[in-house]
C-alpha cells in the first residue's frame, strides 16, 4: 500500500469540510481518488443552475510532488468545446503549481466556467433546434434540458399513446396495469410537470426564424434508400398493412430459401406448396419422409386463416 503525504489528509479534510455532501473520497491502493458534482454559483437559487459536471481527481502517490490524473465526466448541458477549454485550463493550472495541493483550486476553475456559462448547449433532443438567448427552457431533475414548449408537447403524446394502448387491453390487464407516469425523453427517469404551464411557453426562436424546408439532394437519397429498405421488408411479409389487425409477422428464412429463384405457379399452387411444410407434431423423420420440424420456414406468430410469406415455399 503506497503511503500519503499528510498534507493530503489535510487538504481531503478541508474539502470535506467545505464541499460537506458533494464530495466523495474513494481509494485505490491507498491512494485517494476524489470526486465532486461541480455547480455555477447562483447563491441560494438552485433552480437556476442549468449545467453541471463531475470532477474526477486521482492523486498519485507521491502528491502534490507529482500532478493528479483529472478527468470531467457525466456533464449536463455542455458541448465538448467547452469541456475541451475547462480541460486545458486545469491542464495549464496543474503545470504552474507542482508541489502544492491543488483540488481545491481545480474545482474553482470548473465552477467559474460553468457561471459563465449557465446556459445548455446543444440541441433539445425533441426539436432539434438549439438553445438561444431569449429560449424558454426547463431543466428535468436528472438534469437534461428542453424547450418548455416541446416538453409540454411530448408529454401530450406520450400520454396519448399510453392511453391508446391502455384502452386495447383486456379488462383483467387494465387493472394490473401501471398508471401513466410522465418520464424524461432521453433518460426515462421519472419527472413531474403542469403541462399546461409548459404550453404557454413560446416555440424555439430558432424554429421561427429557420429558412423554409427544402428537399436537399442528400435527403432524396435517403428516401431512396429507406423506401428500398421498406419494400424488401414487404416483400418479405415483415410489415403490416393497412388491412392487417395485428403487428408485423415474424419472417424466418434460410439459405436455400434466399437462392431459390421466384414461382410463377398460381395461387392454388402455392397454397399446397405452403401445406407440405406446416410442422408436423411427428417426430419420425424416415427417408421417405421431409423433414417437418417447427422451424423450417415457419411463421409461428401467423393467425388462423392468415397465412404470412413466413411459410416455407
Amino acid at each position: 500500500m503506497a503511503s500519503v503525504d499528510m498534507r493530503v489528509y489535510d487538504e481531503i479534510e478541508a474539502l470535506e469540510a467545505i464541499l460537506i455532501e458533494d464530495l466523495a473520497v474513494k481509494h485505490d491502493d491507498g491512494v485517494p481518488i476524489i470526486e465532486t458534482v461541480v455547480h455555477p454559483s447562483t447563491g441560494d437559487q438552485i433552480d437556476l443552475q442549468y449545467v453541471c459536471v463531475t470532477l474526477v481527481v486521482k492523486l498519485t502517490p507521491d502528491y502534490p510532488e507529482s500532478s493528479p490524473e483529472v478527468f470531467l465526466k457525466n456533464s449536463r448541458g455542455l458541448d465538448d468545446s467547452l469541456l475541451s477549454d475547462i480541460d486545458l485550463k486545469i491542464k495549464e493550472k496543474l503545470d504552474r503549481h507542482v508541489g502544492n495541493p491543488i483540488v481545491f483550486e481545480l474545482i474553482e476553475i470548473v465552477r467559474e466556467y460553468l457561471t459563465k456559462w449557465n446556459l445548455p448547449s446543444g440541441q433539445c433532443v425533441i426539436c432539434l433546434h438549439g438553445f438561444v438567448k431569449g429560449d424558454v427552457f426547463i431543466k428535468t431533475p436528472c438534469y437534461h434540458h428542453f424547450h418548455s414548449n416541446c416538453l409540454a408537447k411530448h408529454l401530450i403524446n406520450s400520454k396519448k399513446y399510453y392511453m391508446e394502448e391502455y384502452e386495447k387491453l383486456p379488462n383483467w390487464q387494465r387493472a394490473q396495469s401501471l398508471p401513466y407516469q410522465q418520464t424524461c425523453p432521453v433518460c426515462r427517469c421519472a419527472i413531474s410537470f403542469d403541462v399546461k404551464t409548459l404550453e404557454e411557453a413560446p416555440p424555439p426562436i430558432e424554429s421561427i426564424n429557420a429558412p423554409p424546408f427544402r428537399l436537399t439532394a442528400e435527403l432524396k437519397a435517403l428516401q431512396a434508400r429507406m423506401s428500398a429498405m421498406l419494400a424488401r421488408q414487404v416483400e418479405r411479409g415483415g410489415v403490416v398493412g393497412s388491412g392487417d389487425d395485428g403487428p408485423p409477422l415474424l419472417t424466418i428464412s434460410t439459405a436455400a430459401d434466399n437462392e431459390e429463384p421466384r414461382s410463377s405457379t398460381s395461387g392454388a399452387q402455392r397454397e399446397t406448396n405452403s401445406e407440405r411444410v406446416v410442422p408436423s407434431t411427428s417426430t419420425d423423420n424416415t427417408p421417405d419422409q421431409p423433414y417437418r420440424g417447427p422451424y423450417r420456414g415457419f411463421n409461428r406468430r401467423a393467425k388462423p386463416g392468415r397465412r404470412g410469406r413466413g411459410a416455407a415455399r
